[in-house]
């Protein structure tokens, strides 16, 4: 058991730590008459709840990130968004790289190829999302929306080749998220922007 002099600093933290924490805002941040821009925790709540995003959980826990979160501004979310979406479909390919090599049915080996060569896809479209998100959102909200098709696809035909891998239905679940979520992202720039593009 702990001194007695140890607990009562302990406690003497911990009641100064809880009293401040019940303060009021405004009297730790004065009000100020100028606009602040929209913190980053805003922004990602404004994605995760739009229209396009399929798992809003998954959305929030996949931009709870530190780089996320050092976000400024739509364009740079969607830049972050593009990237993981990448990096998933990298880790993805991977998985059906790895499958690819072991033994199975020619139908299988036939639906596997078609995953790969959609992921290939996936990753170059993220890819180049990514570099074009400032010059043209309206033509990359297009770019992230045909991923989704071939990603259906993929599943399509691993489902009547009777391909059992959870892994490649989770990487595949995960991919229908990003895709979804950048969905959201470049129709949100299109909006912010109408008359640029």
């Amino acid at each position: 058991m702990a001194p007695p002099n140890q607990l009562s600093l302990v406690l003497v933290i911990f009641l100064s730590i809880f009293s401040l924490s019940s303060l009021p805002t405004n009297a730790i941040i004065p009000k100020a008459n100028v606009s602040l821009p929209v913190p980053s925790l805003q922004l990602v709540e404004n994605l995760c709840n739009g229209k396009a995003v399929e798992n809003r959980r998954f959305c929030l826990k996949a931009l709870s990130t530190p780089k996320i979160i050092a976000v400024m501004d739509t364009t740079q979310l969607g830049t972050l968004i593009m990237k993981l979406g990448a990096s998933n479909a990298k880790t993805t390919l991977n998985v059906y790289n790895e499958i690819i090599k072991k033994p199975g049915s020619p139908q299988a080996l036939k639906s596997l190829n078609c995953c790969v060569e959609a992921y290939k896809y996936a990753i170059l479209s993220f890819e180049m999302v990514s570099s074009e998100l400032v010059e043209d959102p309206q033509t990359v909200n297009y770019d992230v929306a045909v991923i989704g098709p071939e990603i259906a696809n993929c599943e399509k035909e691993l489902i009547n080749a009777k391909v059992q891998a959870p892994r490649l239905l989770t990487g595949n679940r995960f991919m229908k998220y990003y895709v979804s979520m950048g969905y959201e992202i470049t129709s949100t720039l299109e909006l912010e922007n109408p008359n640029e593009y």
